[in-house]
């Protein structure tokens, strides 16, 4: 485990493994640095590129500070930017990907870009989530009720089955990492909020974000995270949008169908 620390004095974990350019990792709700498939990945992207692979703020054996900022998560990819040697091709998934993104709007030196199924919902087709998330969420967690605030953001956010839930709670094990980061649902909560409320995307919220960009969108996703991940590619000055059956991130994560497509994006001289 290595460690850099943020611009607020935060520390935040990191492995890094392989060789070749920098790639940056950044991970979505309830996902961590150790979770397996994000490991698998790190390490089938390691043949080509040097991976950091990092714990968000709070996560893992990050640190984290009483009061949350977005502006400080952003401070952290930038920190990890900053220990790439000063640029890097970043890759984002789900929350994460809106984290890449709005660093990337903020003038990071950011190679290439890769936003995976970043959940926008920009219709009214498909799961809506509640336009409280954020409040709902930070009201559950600051009364400890986690095993609710996990429940709530799966079902409420996420648009998961309940039975699906109900199945989680009685796995060896997953309930009980998935409660270890329910504190940082309010985290992924904020940077979505405003951007789950059915509307259309700003036609020029990113137009700084100049880089290389490919959005990324399964073809067995949920019809609200396919039309999210549309919308920003059409958005985006310089991006495009893969749609491929085996990339969507609602179920368990296709390290190999996932670094495939990276490792031809990034490594792409155009």
């Amino acid at each position: 485990m290595n460690t850099v620390i943020s611009k607020d004095g935060t520390k935040i974990a990191y492995d890094r493994v392989g060789q070749g350019p920098s790639l940056i990792l950044v991970t979505g709700a309830f996902s961590y640095r150790k979770f397996p498939a994000q490991v698998q990945l790190a390490n089938l992207l390691s043949e080509h590129f040097t991976v950091y692979n990092y714990d968000r703020r709070g996560r893992g054996d990050s640190e984290d500070k009483p009061s949350y900022a977005i502006e400080r998560e952003m401070e952290d990819l930038q920190a990890m930017i900053d220990e790439a040697g000063g640029s890097a091709y970043v890759w984002g998934l789900s929350s994460g990907a809106v984290l890449a993104l709005q660093t990337a709007a903020r003038g990071a030196n950011i190679k290439k870009l890769v936003l995976h199924e970043p959940p926008f919902v920009v219709d009214d087709e498909g799961h809506q989530p509640p336009g409280d998330l954020l409040k709902q969420v930070s009201m559950l967690i600051s009364s400890n009720r986690r095993g609710e605030a996990v429940k709530y953001f799966m079902t409420k956010g996420m648009g998961a089955p309940s039975f699906v839930v109900n199945m989680m709670k009685v796995m060896p094990g997953v309930w009980s990492k998935l409660k270890a980061v329910a504190h940082t649902l309010p985290y992924d909560a904020a940077l979505l909020d405003g951007y789950m409320d059915g509307k259309a995307l700003p036609s020029k919220l990113w137009g700084a974000v100049t880089m290389p960009t490919l959005v990324i969108e399964g073809t067995e996703s949920p019809v609200a995270l396919r039309h999210g991940a549309q919308a920003l590619a059409g958005v985006l000055p310089n991006a495009r949008l893969l749609s491929k059956k085996g990339l969507g991130h609602t179920q368990k994560l296709d390290a190999p169908k996932i670094s495939s497509e990276l490792i031809t994006f990034f490594l792409d001289n155009r």
